[in-house]
């Protein structure tokens, strides 16, 4: 009988979904005691212990609807090696207040300058404000786009992508799109037009685009609704990738592996 109201408790908390209060409520309870700490306090600790896990359990499970191929922070990103970025527009830009403003991002810059990074570290600041990001390459959402076509669910795919907050179209302009592709991509980039923020990175400026879209018409219209509510963020430099390779050549010139058998 003694066991009863633990028993009861537990299956009540689980019924609230409440697994920190079920998995601290009696350590902390012991702990509390020890200080003399009332239950008003001992209450408020362990509610702040729920609502910090629980803030905790979303942002992971925002993180990974998103599909990020890798979680990559804005602090580990280096800015020195980028004077063309602007570092406090990109701070700026991580307090996310442009995705409830609608406005949208595009990162112009040749390849290996990071511009994947930056957008992967302003799609997680997104997560962490509690809004809902998705990630994919532009190759990647046109090929979704057209096999939902072929299999009637075009209009569903079409929903799902309207309904992000934060959409993330990596790598526009490395692969030309056929006509049908472009025309689906541009319908993506309407369908959202100041209902949701865009974020883009392409290593081509603006007056390449047709290059990808194949027609001019096509691409002035999808820049005019790209670029009405838009942040640029200018990311021409070495490349990164580039700078790494060539330290890494420089190194093994430097230490040229021995001859001699490795000691036991």
């Amino acid at each position: 009988m003694t066991d009863t109201p633990q028993i009861l408790l537990a299956h009540h908390l689980k019924a609230l979904k409440l697994p920190t209060f079920l998995r601290e409520y009696d350590k902390l309870a012991r702990l509390c005691a020890a200080e003399g700490v009332d239950h008003s306090r001992y209450l408020m600790r362990l509610a702040e212990m729920e609502m910090i896990d629980r803030e905790r359990r979303m942002v992971e499970r925002r993180i990974k609807a998103a599909r990020f191929p890798t979680v990559k922070s804005l602090d580990s990103f280096d800015f020195l090696a980028l004077p063309s970025l602007n570092k406090m527009l990109v701070l700026e830009l991580a307090r996310s207040d442009y995705v409830e403003r609608r406005e949208n991002i595009i990162a112009v810059g040749n390849s290996g300058t990071g511009k994947s990074h930056i957008a992967l570290g302003l799609g997680l600041a997104a997560c962490q404000k509690g809004l809902s990001v998705g990630f994919i390459t532009a190759s990647a959402l046109v090929h979704e786009l057209i096999e939902a076509r072929d299999e009637k669910r075009l209009l569903r795919l079409q929903r799902q992508l309207a309904g992000y907050k934060l959409l993330i179209i990596d790598e526009l302009g490395y692969v030309p799109l056929s006509a049908t592709g472009a025309e689906l991509l541009f319908e993506v980039f309407s369908q959202r037009y100041e209902r949701g923020s865009t974020l883009v990175t392409s290593n081509l400026p603006f007056d390449e685009w047709t290059s990808v879209f194949g027609s001019e018409r096509l691409t002035g219209a999808l820049l005019d609704r790209l670029t009405h509510h838009v942040h640029i963020l200018e990311m021409n430099g070495d490349s990164f990738r580039l700078a790494q390779s060539k330290r890494r050549s420089r190194r093994a010139r430097l230490d040229p592996p021995s001859d001699e058998a490795p000691q036991e």
